[in-house]
Parts: C-alpha cells; sequence; structure tokens
C-alpha cells in the first residue's frame, strides 16, 4: 500500500510503501517518553520502500537499556516524529510514524509490543496480537484475562 504524510507544518514530506498487516504500537517507555503519548505506531520498511519529498529532518539518537542504538527523525520547524531506523543495522529499514500519514485511518495496528509496559488506561481496538519483548506469546492486558486463543 502506497502512503504519503508530512509533518504538522508541513515542511518534511514522505511517501512509502508498506505492508498494512505489519503496522504496531509499541508500548515500551522508551517509545511513550519519545511520542509523548502512551504508545507509538508505526509500520518497518525496507530504506528502498521509503522517500523523502520535501526537507531534511533532524536527528536524535537514542541508546536503548539493551545497548541497541537508534535513529529518531522529526521535523526541525514543529518537532513532530516522523520515522526511526536503526544505527549501523543493514538491511536498512525504516519506521515511519502513522499519525503523520494521509492514510492513516487504513493503518489499524496488527500486532502490539512491549505490552508489559502498556499504561492500563491505554486500550488499542481490534484484534492485534500481544507481545511483552521479543517473545512471540498473547500477553493480556492489566486486570484482563485471555481463555483459548
Amino acid at each position: 500500500m502506497k502512503i504519503d504524510g508530512s509533518c504538522h507544518c508541513g515542511f518534511i514530506k514522505y511517501q512509502a510503501e508498506v505492508d498494512p498487516e505489519g503496522v504496531y504500537v509499541c508500548h515500551c517507555t522508551d517509545c511513550q517518553s519519545i511520542s509523548g503519548g502512551a504508545f507509538r505506531w508505526a509500520v518497518s520498511v525496507p530504506e528502498t520502500d521509503f522517500k523523502l519529498l520535501a526537507g531534511t529532518p533532524k536527528t536524535y539518537v537514542k541508546t536503548a537499556e539493551s545497548g541497541a542504538t537508534s535513529r529518531q527523525l522529526f521535523c526541525p520547524e514543529c518537532a513532530s516524529p516522523l520515522y526511526s531506523t536503526a544505527v549501523d543495522k543493514e538491511p536498512k529499514t525504516f519506521n515511519p510514524r502513522l499519525g503523520t500519514a494521509r492514510q492513516r485511518a487504513d493503518l489499524a495496528p496488527k500486532l502490539e509490543v512491549w505490552c508489559g509496559s502498556a499504561q492500563n488506561w491505554a486500550a488499542v481496538q481490534g484484534s492485534a496480537k500481544k507481545r511483552n519483548g521479543n517473545k512471540l506469546r498473547i500477553v493480556p492486558r492489566r486486570g484482563e484475562s485471555h481463555g483459548a486463543q
């Protein structure tokens, strides 16, 4: 699916070819802090399927607790988060922030990650698979129990 988007002020514009089945939200505390929200909503795409159309984003390099580093790219004018990419990892993958995509209504999450850090008041509607960290397993939200999946 082809998407296009921009930061809030329109200084940065991009387009990408994405797989809607790969849309995810991340509940890790880094994503909460960087996004200013309860989670981050994105999709991973190969570098060859992502293209900047206008502007040059500013970069912040984030180091996770694991030691992994990633570039967080945002608009230097309005500070809208735009995408991230790992440092020194090949092949390069870009993770556009889907709140900036014009087609965001068609990009429902299919996966939730780091659910152990999810805010108990924040719920993502739908049937996204949930996992805590890198272990693929269904993780109930606080206060919920899940029967057979």
